[in-house]
């Protein structure tokens, strides 16, 4: 009788202190509209109501998606991208599914950082080193004009592109390795950024300006650890933004994740408020959207846990946190992301100020430029 009382008893308690989903604490938001805040990357040249992909868009509402062409976990290739075929398979199907018109991104700076690669049939492109070697505008418009088109093609409505960056340091293993600046020249890039814009805004695509505040003057790979610029950067790294706000509408910026001790001490860009508030929207008035880089980088992720990245980045000013899930792979990354949001919103953590701020200018971009691209593939 004693031990089935202790039973009962241990039972009781556990049923206290075990705390059902719908009573942890709720805030404003719902999770479809904390959805927003996200961009994911998946696995798949299709999708149906069984994906993973098509269940999160059901559940949370995502923003958008980040496309590959390659698996670096894997080592393989034909990840989302095989064809100009399949990708508007693929492209339809995202918007069919979808609440809300979703961000479909790639990163499609030309030459090796590329998705719709030639081998896949798509045309040809150059590395903005080439074409700001050349110096020629016509060469510049010719290559943005093919690429864009190609958007238009397949479905595509977000390029992770031009590079703004600096070419400052020849030696840079990320940028100038993989020929990704236009020039060392800051008036030279803005001239052939400019070009790029003008060309991707005529068919309507957003194009996203990285990697503020600077990544050329850097010495790593943000791929493999966070590049420590304190002793590198340079004030005419901002030169292309200054510029480049002041004389057209830039819808979107992309930070990345250097570390500059003369900015901030403690946070990396991605993560600074002093970066993204401080200095991209109160000196230099930008209005637009922020787009984390990838949250996933190893840069990241060896030094903060996913709760710190979530509610730092969001308050640091971030609009969008992007998981390619590509570097490394998590089926449940949207889930414990806007959990770790509702958890922090509620707490205090995360200011609502902040995540108000962010919904209302995602909200803006998509009806402005997002949603008719995703019109155009519901027919």
């Amino acid at each position: 009788m004693y031990r089935l009382a202790v039973f009962v008893l241990l039972l009781t308690m556990l049923a206290c202190s075990a705390k059902p989903v719908e009573d942890l604490p709720k805030t404003k938001y719902t999770n479809q509209e904390l959805g927003q805040l996200l961009v994911i990357g998946f696995r798949g040249t299709e999708i149906n109501s069984e994906s993973k992909i098509v269940q999160d868009f059901k559940e949370y509402n995502l923003g958008g998606v980040i496309l590959f062409d390659y698996d670096i976990e894997s080592d393989t290739y034909g990840r989302n991208i095989t064809d100009a075929n399949q990708l508007l398979r693929l492209s339809s199907a995202l918007v069919a599914n979808s609440q809300t018109p979703p961000i479909i991104s790639i990163d499609q700076e030309g030459g090796q950082v590329s998705r719709l690669k030639e081998q896949y049939g798509f045309p040809l492109t150059r590395t903005a080193d080439y074409l700001g070697n050349i110096d020629n505008e016509d060469s510049t418009r010719h290559y943005a004009r093919s690429m864009a088109q190609e958007f238009m093609v397949v479905g595509v409505n977000t390029n992770f592109a031009p590079v703004v960056d600096v070419n400052l340091n020849p030696d840079n293993p990320v940028i100038a390795g993989y020929g990704r600046s236009f020039s060392s020249d800051p008036d030279k890039v803005v001239e052939h950024v400019g070009y790029v814009l003008d060309e991707f805004d005529k068919e309507g695509i957003l194009s996203v300006l990285k990697h503020f505040p600077g990544h050329g003057s850097s010495t790593e790979n943000s791929h493999l650890g966070a590049p420590d610029v304190t002793d590198t950067w340079d004030s005419s790294e901002l030169i292309p933004y200054k510029r480049l706000f002041s004389e057209r509408k830039i819808n979107a910026v992309m930070t990345t994740h250097i570390y500059n001790a003369n900015i901030d001490s403690v946070w990396p860009a991605a993560l600074s408020e002093n970066t993204i508030q401080g200095l991209l929207r109160d000196s230099l008035g930008f209005k637009g959207v922020v787009f984390s880089g990838d949250m996933q980088m190893e840069a990241i992720r060896s030094d903060y846990d996913l709760e710190t990245i979530v509610e730092q980045a969001l308050n640091a000013g971030v609009d969008i946190l992007i998981f390619g899930n590509n570097s490394m792979y998590e089926d449940d990354i949207a889930e414990r992301a806007i959990t770790i949001m509702q958890k922090g919103i509620a707490e205090g953590r995360i200011s609502e100020e902040r995540v108000d701020s962010a919904l209302a200018r995602v909200g803006r971009l998509k009806k402005e430029v997002i949603e008719d691209l995703c019109t155009c593939l519901t027919f």
